[in-house]
C-alpha cells in the first residue's frame, strides 16, 4: 500500500489570515458599532409606538449614553412618555 504525501501547507500570511480574523471579530458581542439615530428618527419611532402625535422633545444625557423622551398624545387623548436609546 502506498502512503500519500500531504501537499506542503503555505504559511499564514497577513493577506491569508485578515479575513479569517474579520470574521471572527464580527462574531464578537459589542464589535459592530451602534449607530445613534438623530432626534427625527426618534420621533417617528416614537409616533409609530405611541399611535399619536408628538408633543415634546427631550435630549437627556445620563453618563455616556443619550437618550431621547418624547411626551406623545395618544389616539384616546392621554400623553404617554416614550424613551429612546439614541445609540440603536
Amino acid at each position: 500500500m502506498r502512503m500519500m504525501r500531504a501537499a506542503p501547507r503555505r504559511p499564514l500570511t497577513l493577506r491569508r489570515a485578515a479575513p479569517l480574523a474579520l470574521a471572527i471579530a464580527a462574531c464578537l458581542p459589542g464589535f459592530a458599532q451602534a449607530r445613534e439615530i438623530s432626534v427625527q428618527e426618534a420621533v417617528v419611532q416614537a409616533q409609530r409606538e405611541a399611535d399619536g402625535k408628538v408633543l415634546s422633545v427631550q435630549t437627556l444625557n445620563l453618563g455616556k449614553r443619550k437618550i431621547y423622551r418624547i411626551k406623545v398624545l395618544t389616539r384616546d387623548g392621554t400623553v404617554r412618555v416614550v424613551q429612546i436609546q439614541a445609540e440603536q
